[in-house]
């Protein structure tokens, strides 16, 4: 079963039946919602939406620890996150895709690990690589199915938020080498790799960064909801084919013929 962490408005894609609702209780605290169960075109997958169902938590206090622990309860072994950003890349106006391949984190005081030390030997998990080269792939193979065209790899700045980055920020973030700026990509990503779930994001654009574009004097908000409107409805087929790959591919490591 695909697991997919995103906006709220990913529970109305077309084609989605929507099956039940369940509150999932972790060690962590309350993630940000039940998980929404359905099927996507008939195949199964679960949906955690990371700023709850109202928009109400802010990127600095989603509990990410209790949303991944939630995903991984349910046998969620590969989980996809629909992340919006600012786009830095020249090849990410709005509109445009992006499969990162590498993270900057510029978070603060978020929680970053599951693992409680109180005395325990401090562990250290190897992050050259942040995202799931296997999920990568079946992102891109979903995106090129579905007809889009997106930059195959790109460095996501992780930022703090709520607010947005003053110009000289995403000038550094640049200097820094950063494609793309967001704030959820951390801890979710790390989270996702100490836990074991294989866990990749497709980034889209939905406004230029701060001083570049039309983003150059001020950022648009109408701008940005008319941009995530249009995102939701072209990533339906992208979603409908990874939802297909993860249920051939649990079948066939079931030893069931995934063409049955």
């Amino acid at each position: 079963m695909l697991g997919i962490i995103g906006g709220s408005g990913l529970t109305k894609l077309p084609g989605l039946s929507i099956t039940h609702r369940q509150v999932i209780r972790t060690p962590f605290g309350e993630p940000s919602g039940p998980l929404t169960f359905g099927d996507l075109d008939g195949h199964p997958v679960v949906f955690m939406a990371r700023h709850g169902y109202g928009h109400t938590i802010p990127p600095h206090l989603v509990n990410y620890r209790a949303n991944i622990w939630a995903l991984h309860e349910q046998k969620v072994s590969h989980v996809v996150s629909v992340a919006t950003i600012g786009g830095i890349h020249p090849n990410l106006k709005p509109g445009d895709i992006c499969v990162p391949d590498q993270i900057i984190d510029y978070t603060h005081g978020r929680e970053t690990t599951f693992t409680e030390y109180n005395g325990k030997p401090v562990t250290h998990l190897d992050f050259t690589w942040p995202y799931c080269e296997e999920m990568r792939q079946r992102c891109m193979t979903a995106l090129r199915q579905a007809g889009e065209d997106f930059m195959f790899a790109g460095v996501y700045a992780a930022v703090q938020g709520p607010r947005l980055e003053s110009k000289a920020e995403i000038d550094r973030l640049a200097r820094d080498g950063a494609d793309m700026v967001g704030m959820t990509g951390m801890p979710e990503a790390y989270l996702a790799r100490e836990i074991g779930i294989c866990y990749a994001a497709i980034a889209v654009s939905v406004n230029w960064a701060a001083g570049r574009g039309d983003s150059a004097i001020s950022i648009s908000s109408e701008t940005i909801e008319a941009m995530l409107d249009n995102v939701v409805g072209r990533l339906r087929s992208v979603l409908t084919k990874l939802a297909c790959m993860e249920y051939d591919a649990a079948r066939t490591s079931a030893g069931i013929d995934a063409s049955l």
